[in-house]
């Protein structure tokens, strides 16, 4: 998947990096290459914003694989605790032995560490972060009393839903400001239609049909969607599609379903899919 990015910003520029020739599959609509691989060459942590299957995640496991870097990522939640991310002392074998949480290991291994939704993290896994976005660079460790210096190849990528209508959280002001920003969005629809064909295979056809699909239901406000459909939902009802399922029992599953739990609006998009595939 792929994510939208403004046509107006600054035009890429060719890597001087090595580039790994085995990459996932990621469409680049604007400069969001070269602005990771200049915050990666400059160690600056960078911040994705945009809405749920805008290919957020995507986009990072390709530049990780672009920069021959591992990749850890880390998906933040209510439950997640500084302790869960930096790891913890645990018995093996009758012995008490120190086990790293993803976040060390991260900055051992001079790692792509990729924290999704990091607004929903707690605190204290916020405060964990800070020293590696400034100058510092570094880990503290407390509980095994260690001071962790990140390594050149170490980068921290965050990223969150400014959209999401059910959290009440939001980032702090003086967090956002540790960060290099990127807002992503959906694709147009003749970007989105080239995500659906590379990434699946579909036919140009079914992938039409898809697209308008969504931008149909996009641009309706008063169903009260809590979330528009991503790409994501168009790339898994063309993947059912293309695997022999019919196409509109293929979009009520793949994606009417996971937009609403209400019938009658489960209804009228369906009645939509109908149009569309008719």
């Amino acid at each position: 998947m792929t994510a939208a990015m403004p046509t107006t910003a600054l035009p890429t520029t060719p890597s001087p990096l090595p580039l790994s020739t085995d990459l996932p599959w990621y469409r680049p609509v604007g400069p969001e290459l070269s602005v990771f691989e200049h915050c990666f060459r400059n160690q600056l942590p960078l911040m994705l914003k945009g809405p749920t299957g805008c290919g957020k995640s995507r986009f990072v496991e390709h530049m990780a694989a672009r920069l021959g870097r591992p990749l850890v990522t880390v998906s933040a939640h209510d439950d997640t605790s500084a302790v869960d991310l930096l790891g913890r002392y645990v018995v093996k074998g009758g012995e008490t032995a120190w086990q790293d949480g993803p976040v060390t290991r991260a900055v051992r291994q001079g790692a792509v560490l990729y924290v999704d939704e990091v607004a929903e993290a707690r605190s204290d896994v916020v405060v964990v972060l800070h020293p590696l976005t400034d100058h510092r660079r570094r880990l503290f460790v407390e509980r095994h009393d260690e001071e962790l210096v990140a390594p050149e190849g170490f980068m921290l990528v965050v990223s969150f839903n400014p959209g999401y209508q059910h959290s009440l959280k939001e980032m702090k002001p003086s967090t956002r400001q540790r960060f290099v920003g990127l807002s992503f969005s959906y694709p147009s629809p003749e970007v989105e239609l080239e995500i659906l064909v590379g990434e699946t295979g579909c036919t140009p056809a079914v992938g039409k049909r898809l697209v308008a699909l969504a931008g149909k239901v996009r641009a309706i406000d008063h169903l009260g969607l809590a979330e528009a459909p991503s790409t994501r939902l168009l790339v898994d009802a063309a993947r059912l599609i293309g695997s022999g399922l019919p196409a509109r029992l293929a979009c009520r599953v793949g994606m009417v379903e996971p937009l609403t739990d209400d019938p009658e609006v489960a209804q009228a998009l369906q009645d939509l899919v109908h149009l569309v595939f008719d």
